[in-house]
This record gives structure tokens, sequence and C-alpha cells, in this order.
């Protein structure tokens, strides 16, 4: 099924509805604008199958960005005391987004109404979503930067019972395609297995500031991995014991090429020549980025000035190169802490790519070993998140990427681990940007943390 706005706050009075929404949206991790003055407004309302429920759009607009949020909203009709809702049985943790006259707005993503509408409407591989999860037993995952995510079971279960699904809310809107579903279907489709299996997915339309009606996901619901960890915190975990992650990295060597694989039999590759203008993945453009990027970073962390003849060097060596490898889809945004593991095998989430990007550029095909190069820059932080420093930080970090590169070649048929080729030398050159990138965000937000990029910098370089 395809839900189709209306506009407006449909039964809703708009003008308390919009104060209600500008002051609790700020208070939201998922907020795109918090600490800067922006304008909100409530544009649209999209309806499920059940009268309680409403999805108000609100439009923000700050700075140069404008974007569209969804806000899944229950409400309930308040007792003749005003004192208490009249339906006792919504989630004691229910958040609520505020009151209009006798009616309370509950934050509907935890919400069994909302949940129950969303799952009927939605599509599925097999036509529709699961029928036989029970939205009474969902849980909010807190923590979440750009999404809500919820764990449901299966009815009947008990509470204790492992989850079967996780639904992720998109709560920024963007019309097209999604990367963060599309992907995982195609690669279900062509039998690869790396991924939490797509179990559903709900579209919507709603219309532009011109009054033309766009289309695009509203949310999707995936197998849940049960007993899974967050990579990141194993990694980060193994370290602080001084245990090595060599295995687990090789296995994700093997994931990797794995998922590079499957993304060229769902989506193809293309020829990557010298001088792709319309493109990131050249010789040439990797070349450029790479500088580009120095003179960027060394203008705010004046400590990586040092690295400029040695960075320099490398952009000249890619910029001589006569070709590259095949461009493809990539996952965009790969580290440990897009992937989970569960008792005997890892799987990657996430495939949305970089959040801040427009959509043609994360879709766009590109490098794999810029893939390879997110999760090896991961090990470095995980290394020193574990408490490891200098030699011992170097050590346990250098034998996680040996064992990622060897295993990674093993099923791909490249050469990075040895350090031969064109494929080796962009892996180079893209950890490079990416540590250079690090070091201002760290010398910004975090100047404890600038000397994990920089050690970084030092092992690529020297």
């Amino acid at each position: 099924m395809t839900l189709t706005a209306t506009a407006g706050s449909a039964d809703l009075p708009l003008e308390p509805l919009t104060e209600l929404v500008r002051t609790w949206l700020p208070t939201r991790r998922w907020y795109p604008a918090k600490g800067t003055e922006a304008q909100l407004d409530v544009v649209a309302t999209l309806l499920l199958d059940d009268e309680a429920v409403r999805i108000p759009l609100v439009r923000v607009r700050f700075d140069s960005v404008d974007t569209l949020l969804q806000v899944p909203l229950v409400l309930e009709r308040l007792a003749p005391s005003a004192t208490a809702p009249a339906d006792p049985s919504r989630p004691v943790d229910a958040d609520t987004v505020g009151r209009i006259d006798d009616m309370l707005l509950l934050d509907g993503t935890g919400h069994p109404a909302f949940l129950r509408a969303w799952l009927a409407a939605a599509d599925g591989p097999d036509g529709c979503a699961p029928t036989d999860l029970d939205p009474t037993t969902a849980r909010v995952i807190t923590g979440e930067q750009s999404n809500t995510s919820v764990v449901l079971r299966r009815a009947g279960e008990e509470l204790q019972a492992p989850a079967v699904g996780i639904l992720k809310v998109f709560r920024t809107l963007a019309a097209g395609p999604n990367p963060d579903v599309d992907v995982p279907r195609r690669l279900v489709e062509v039998g690869w297995d790396g991924v939490p299996a797509p179990l559903g997915w709900l579209v919507g339309r709603w219309p532009d500031t011109d009054g033309q009606l766009l289309e695009g996901y509203l949310g999707a619901l995936s197998a849940f991995v049960p007993g899974a960890r967050d990579g990141f915190e194993l990694a980060c975990e193994l370290a602080g014991a001084g245990a090595p992650f060599d295995d687990a990295a090789g296995q994700l060597g093997t994931l990797i090429a794995g998922m590079h694989d499957a993304l060229v039999r769902g989506f193809g590759a293309e020829p990557s020549g010298a001088d792709d203008g319309d493109g990131a993945a050249g010789p040439e453009q990797v070349a450029r980025q790479l500088e580009d990027r120095f003179a960027w970073a060394a203008d705010s962390v004046p400590a990586l000035q040092e690295y400029g003849e040695a960075v320099h060097r490398v952009a000249a060596r890619v910029r001589a190169l006569p070709d590259a490898p095949p461009r493809q889809r990539v996952h965009g945004d790969l580290h440990l802490g897009q992937v989970l593991r569960s008792a005997d095998r890892w799987v990657v989430t996430d495939f949305e790519g970089e959040p801040l990007a427009p959509l043609t550029m994360r879709t766009r095909p590109d490098l794999a070993v810029r893939d390879v190069a997110g999760m090896l820059r991961s090990f470095d932080y995980a290394a020193a998140v574990g408490g490891l420093h200098h030699e011992a930080a170097h050590a346990w970090s250098g034998a996680a990427r040996d064992a990622l590169l060897l295993r990674y070649d093993e099923t791909a048929g490249t050469s990075l681990a040895t350090g031969e080729g064109s494929s080796a030398l962009l892996l180079t050159a893209l950890e490079l940007d990416k540590a250079l990138y690090e070091a201002v965000y760290e010398q910004r937000n975090r100047p404890d943390w600038v000397h994990i990029p920089l050690a970084g910098l030092d092992r690529l370089l020297r």
C-alpha cells in the first residue's frame, strides 16, 4: 500500500499542533537542527487505518537546509477529570508530545496502535509484512541519531523470547529510492545472506513546495539478528582485554568481499577510466580529492603540515595510474559500527550511506576499496577506545588489518595485503583521505582524540 498525504494537519488544529512540534522536536536526538534557529511548519498529514493515528509531516528549514520530518502520533482522549489518560493500556514509557484540548498526543513510534496500523499497511516480499508480530511487545531502541527503530516479537511469545523483527521509522523523508531498503532487498534477491532479511516496507506520497506529489519510503522492517553484538563495541571489548581481533577481522574481510560481489551481481559494474569526470572513482578524482582534503585539513590542524610532502607523493602516484578497478555500488559508510556479530557470523546493516550526502552521491558507483578503507580506519578507533596506547594499539589494529586484507584478497582476488597493484594504492589514498577528515573532526570536537587519526597517518606514510 502507498499512503498519500493530505495538505495541512487533517482534523487536528493546525496552530496548536505546530506549537507542540516546535517545542518537542528540538528535544529529540534525531532532530536535524539542534542548536540552530529553524522554521518548523506542519505541511501535510498521512493517515493510516486507525482513527487514533496521525503522521504529521513537518517542514524544517535552517541555514541552507530544507527537509521534511515525519512525526507519527497516537491520539488519546483524556478522561473527564483531564488528569489521566482514558486508555490505561498504552505503554508506560510512552513519550508525550503534548495536549490539545482534551486530546493527549503521544509519540507513535513505540505505541501498539501506530505499529499495528503500520504493519497492516506495509508491503513485503510476499506481498505484505508479517502478520504474526505483536505490537504490544514493542521496545524502542534508544540512542539513534537519525531514525527511530523498534524491536518486535511474535504474538503469543513471552517477553523474554528473542525479538524477530526490527522496524526502522525514517524520521527524515526523502523522495525516490532509499538504499537502506533497496540494497538489502536486492542483495537477498541475488542470494546473499549477509544482511538481515527485509520483511516489509511502507511507501508514502507527499506534496513538495510546488504542490507536486513526491514518493518515498516511510520505514522498513527487517529480521532481527538474535544475540547480535555491535561490531565496534565487541572490538573495543577485545582490545580492552588485550585479546586479538584477528579471526573476527578475517571473517569481516570475507564478508565485505562477498558483499561487493553480491552488489555487482545485483546492480552491475562499469569501467573506471583514467578520468571519470562525473564521479569520484577515477585516479584523477581520487588524487584531487586527497590534495583538496589535505589543504582543507592542514588549515585546521597545524600538526598535519609535516605530512604534506608525503601526501602529495601519494596523490601523484595515484594520478599516474593508467586505470582503476571498475566502479560499482558500495556500502558507502562502512565501519565497525555498521556490522553486527551474532553467535556464528557477521551481518552488514545501514546501507543508507553517508547520511548528510545527497541521494545521487550515496547511490552512484564507486570504488569497492572505499568500504575497506572505512572499516580499517575504525580498527584504530577500537584499539584506542579499548584503552590500548602507542605500540600496543599499533600492534592490535595492525594484526586485525592484516587479517582482514588477507581474507578479502582470498575472496575478491585482489592483492591489498601485499600493497601491489592499483587497488592497493587507491586504498592507501582513501584511508589517508578519511584520516585527514577525522583529524579535523577530532580537533574541533574531541581534541584529546586527535592522536588517533594522526597515528593512522604515521602508519600509512612513514
